[in-house]
């Protein structure tokens, strides 16, 4: 996600999401040559969900509101003069509070003499019974100082109205506000505002953070005599009466970027470059963490300096630093790739890290399209560089095409290839465009037409789309269909027994395989054959739901044909031998990968049998950034807290494949090894503190996933293994606090490991299996 995309203040202009008044709303005036004053009260709270954790932070301010009525219009449009003095701020800890309030006093946070004179400078603004209408202050002074005089501004502000709850994807958002307002002969004299936000990863609500908020205006009486008001026809003429220079202000809070002086430095790093060697092994968390911090010291780099690294880097390290500069998608990152990378002179494999790199961004930018595309434009490429290309390039059109601007045209063209419209298609290309159909919010018309051209299919074709409906009303997590086939099962001329009594082999399963709090994980499995009964396609599906979204985490595609000749089996009338050939194909968190051929006609397959090496063959191995999210939430209060979510993983998979010709049985075996590295942090940001908490979160793990056909019986026999070794863990929390010329960290944490585990699938399997590993016995 793009570090600016939800930075943005213009959304937050209403400073709270649910405010109440108790009774109805009066005119609000203040009295002419009248000194009101207020005692201001601020508290803020941040505090770890997750157990163990640190002490959060905890920050008070008190401090006297002067407030008098400068000028008033016919209309009762009236000019205020807000003032802020004797602020004093306290903080502590949680630990230093006991239940009942007798702890050690807290600490007072020392101000500058060039914060309290900003604090007390006044500012105005233009009000109307109880809705501010415009404000009015210096813009040249501090701009934390100036958004604290904003949030006491804001509880002039009455807001009898409602608002709603936001959740973003990647981060979880759940914000509550109220405030209650006293009114007593037209005057103000009570505010009580509170809010609270829960904010925490949305794959891992358990290391969230709460921020909570309260301000208090109350009334000092009696009200003392003031200054009298200003002469002026308009409350402009009313405001250049006043000493100094006063500008419109917008109420919003200002952003505020904390000034960094711990974070990695690209230039230092060049400095001692020759004495830093990176060991990257992807699979372990040491890697992705330094993947993590690489991409923060590009985002902050300039061109030239990304470009010497480009080219001072080792060979063995050069992947790993253009990954890196990818996931950060600076401009200068991107434009020291564009100057770097040669498409024409690269060795192929760099070429397919940089294209790999871009298709797996989770928010690409329209710069890294332009990228991909310049660098493939008219150029002569390896074949399988312009495979790769292809899988970028529509990668990074589907994450661009944001709030399903693309949705229609592609349900358009499935339409046209499972109905054939135009041309024939294969029936693996009709069954992949009935499913992208049936997972994507189907019309009815799409549900009806595809059960009636069912009935007109191979038998095997039929049963295998059949099961695919039945198995999606039986899901137990809600099936984007699911609705709408449950209203067309209630026709009787459609769920009936001529529709659905194919007796073909063929089939289709999917079921839970771990569930969380935040995190449902399923498993699927179709098994297409021919009416022969030899396996043409097997799909493993491993989907991962969260708060209504769905990601292909892993899917894994199996395509043979041609098998059935080499068996001596007989070619149905009418149909050209295929060729012989068996192959690949994999989608990693909805990126699909250049496919791989294991064997293309008998020849080759006869090569490989007796002169493989018994290496793996590698798939997919790098480092990518699965969760880039930057968020500012401004209090009513006019301080801000800045969430930041950063998400790394590295992969290692690798695919065997092993034919015997002799037993008649192919076995494929997919190792993956990863790494992920979550840092979840939020920073507040005050004229006198400074606090930050943070979870880092570390996981390695290792999957095996094993298949196993034997094509000497009829049907084929299938059987799928799935098991996860020992899962080590380790969880950091952190909480940072700097006031005045004191600081200090505290830190505990928790690490573990979860046993390894065989999955069972599915029952039918566990019998195939079981009835293969007797066998070899």
């Amino acid at each position: 996600m793009n570090p600016q995309a939800f930075s943005g203040y213009v959304c937050l202009l209403c400073f709270s999401f649910l405010s109440t008044a108790k009774g109805d709303l009066q005119l609000l005036s203040f009295q002419p040559g009248t000194l009101y004053r207020y005692r201001y009260s601020l508290d803020v709270q941040l505090d770890h969900t997750s157990t163990p954790s640190p002490p959060g932070t905890w920050l008070r301010a008190e401090a006297l509101v002067k407030l008098h009525r400068l000028w008033r219009d016919q209309g009762g449009e009236e000019l205020l003069q807000v003032q802020i003095h004797d602020l004093k701020a306290q903080q502590e800890s949680e630990e230093e509070r006991s239940q009942d309030g007798t702890g050690s006093p807290p600490a007072e946070i020392a101000l500058s003499q060039e914060a309290q004179a900003e604090l007390q400078q006044p500012v105005f603004i233009s009000w109307s019974s109880g809705k501010v209408k415009a404000f009015y202050g210096d813009e040249g002074e501090s701009i934390l100082i100036s958004n604290l005089k904003r949030g006491v501004v804001s509880l002039l502000q009455l807001q009898p109205h409602a608002g709603t709850a936001v959740e973003i994807f990647g981060v979880e958002w759940q914000p509550t506000s109220k405030s209650q307002y006293t009114v007593k002969d037209n005057l103000l004299h009570s505010v009580l505002a509170e809010e609270s936000h829960m904010v925490s990863p949305a794959l891992r609500s358990s290391i969230g953070i709460k921020i909570s908020s309260r301000q208090q205006l109350q009334l000092l009486s009696p009200p003392m005599p003031g200054p009298a008001e200003v002469a002026g026809r308009s409350l402009e003429d009313a405001l250049a009466g006043t000493e100094g220079r006063h500008q419109p202000l917008g109420m919003a809070s200002l952003p505020f970027r904390r000034v960094c002086t711990r974070c990695p430095s690209l230039r230092a790093y060049l400095k001692a470059f020759d004495s830093q060697r990176l060991k990257t092994d992807t699979s372990k968390a040491a890697t992705t963490w330094q993947f993590q911090r690489f991409i923060q010291m590009l985002r902050s780099a300039k061109k030239r300096d990304v470009l010497q690294l480009l080219r001072r880097t080792p060979e063995e390290m050069l992947p790993f630093v253009v990954e890196a500069a990818v996931a950060a998608q600076s401009v200068a990152s991107l434009a020291a790739l564009s100057d770097f990378l040669d498409f024409g002179k690269e060795p192929k494999s760099l070429l397919e890290k940089f294209l790999y790199a871009a298709a797996f961004s989770p928010r690409p930018s329209g710069d890294l399209l332009r990228l991909v595309l310049d660098k493939l434009d008219g150029k002569q490429l390896a074949p399988e560089v312009w495979e790769t290309g292809i899988v970028a390039v529509g990668s990074l059109v589907g994450k661009l095409c944001q709030q399903k601007l693309c949705e229609l045209q592609v349900k358009r063209a499935m339409r046209r290839i499972f109905h054939e419209k135009r041309k024939s298609y294969e029936k693996t290309c009709r069954l992949a465009a009935a499913e992208i159909l049936l997972d994507n919010e189907p019309s009815p018309m799409d549900v009806i037409n595809i059960l009636l051209a069912a009935n007109e299919m191979e038998t095997e074709t039929a049963t295998f789309l059949l099961l695919k409906v039945r198995d999606s009303l039986r899901a137990d997590h809600h099936h984007p269909a699911r609705k709408i086939m449950r209203d067309i099962m209630k026709d009787p001329r459609i769920n009936n027994y001529n529709f659905f009594s194919k007796a073909g082999i063929s089939s289709s399963f999917s079921g839970p395989l771990t569930v969380t709090q935040d995190l449902l994980s399923t498993f699927g499995l179709d098994l297409l054959f021919l009416e022969g009964g030899f396996l043409r396609k097997s799909v493993s599906d491993f989907s991962l739901l969260s708060h209504g979204r769905r990601l292909h985490a892993a899917q894994v595609t199996i395509e043979a044909q041609g098998m059935e000749s080499m068996l001596g089996e007989n070619v149905l009338e009418g149909e050209e031998e295929p060729e012989l050939v068996a192959g690949m194909s994999a989608i990693f968190f909805d990126v699909q990968l250049r496919p791989i051929v294991f064997f293309q006609g008998y020849t080759d397959l006869m090569a490989k049998v007796l002169l493989s090496s018994g290496e793996p063959t590698s798939v997919v191995k790098g480092n990518l950034l699965l969760m880039d999210h930057h968020q500012v939430i401004p209090l009513q209060s006019g301080l801000q807290v800045a969430i930041k979510l950063q998400g790394g993983l590295g992969l290692d998979i690798s695919a065997d494949m092993d034919v015997s010709i002799w037993e008649q049985e192919l076995k494929t075996s997919i190792n993956a090894r990863g790494s992920l590295a979550i840092d979840f942090q939020a920073e507040l940001d005050a004229p006198f503190l400074q606090a930050t908490l943070r979870s880092q979160t570390e996981v390695e793990t290792s999957i095996h996933f094993d298949t196993t056909l034997r094509f000497s019986s009829s049907p084929v026999l299938m059987c799928l293994q799935l098991r996860e070794e020992q899962v080590p863990y380790r969880e950091i929390f952190t909480v940072s606090k700097s006031a005045g010329n004191q600081s200090s960290t505290a830190r505990k944490g928790r690490k573990g490991t979860v046993p390894g585990r065989e999955f069972a699938l599915h029952r039918a399997n566990s019998k195939v299996c079981n009835l293969l590993m007797t066998a070899e016995e």
